[in-house]
């Protein structure tokens, strides 16, 4: 596979987190406006730990992917979700 080939993968992986997101926990933001780096607690989406295992239900049913509330760091922007979902697969 080449590598516009992967990038054009991730590219799209990371477009379908942040609709994912955005649809599975009712956000208000215009996917436009939402960075794939953009922290997804705190000041960036300002998600609660609510939202946490909401994003780990998405997961799971979307991708098969299972992601724990202690894997901390796999939360922190739509990049590293991704990067959990390559790596799974």
């Amino acid at each position: 596979m080449s590598q516009h080939e992967i990038a054009q993968q991730r590219l799209e992986l990371n477009i379908r987190l942040r609709e994912l997101l955005l649809e599975g926990l009712d956000l208000p933001n215009e996917p436009e406006h939402v960075d794939f780096d953009q922290p997804l607690f705190g000041r960036g989406l300002e998600l609660d730990s609510l939202d946490t295992l909401e994003i780990v239900s998405l997961m799971e049913e979307e991708f098969g992917v299972f992601v724990s509330d202690e894997q901390r760091s796999v939360f922190g922007s739509l990049n590293k979700l991704a990067d959990e979902v390559a790596a799974a697969e």
